[in-house]
């Protein structure tokens, strides 16, 4: 990922499974703010464990630490994937343990997703339970 500013990131990504590259895109057009949610829009690879096709999504998302004191971050959006042509409602968790490591539950519309990651500086390891631990994989993120 090549951050381009603190609202655009973009790069390269690459499923091994399917020998695909494509684009990833993520855009803030609206920044959190106390009053108001997130909203990104971006573009990446279509639903975890499709062999092709690309998506692209709307979401909006909220970290609730003022209200529970614990960095618990809902998102809830839509998709349309380019594989079935299908547009969904997806939506998921995001819960901040420390400065580095952060788990995350996705639902990309038609089955769930953990995601347990660790950072360090521009480094990050994920560990990918696809449909919750059928199948296992791993990503790594380099941003520059």
């Amino acid at each position: 990922m090549y951050l381009f500013s603190n609202r655009v990131r973009a790069g390269v990504e690459w499923n091994p499974n399917a020998d695909d590259a494509s684009a990833l895109v993520n855009i803030h057009l609206v920044r959190e703010s106390r009053n108001r949610p997130a909203v990104i829009f971006g573009l990446s690879s279509d639903r975890i464990g499709t062999p092709y096709g690309k998506s692209l999504f709307l979401t909006a998302s909220y970290d609730l630490k003022p209200v529970t004191g614990w960095s618990l971050a809902p998102y809830v959006g839509v998709a349309h994937g380019t594989f079935e042509d299908k547009t969904r409602v997806i939506g998921g968790l995001n819960v901040r343990v420390s400065s580095s490591v952060s788990a995350l539950a996705i639902f990309d519309g038609v089955h769930l997703h953990e995601v347990v990651s660790y950072e360090r500086g521009r480094h990050g390891l994920s560990l990918v339970l696809v449909r919750s631990g059928r199948r296992v994989g791993v990503s790594y993120n380099l941003v520059f």
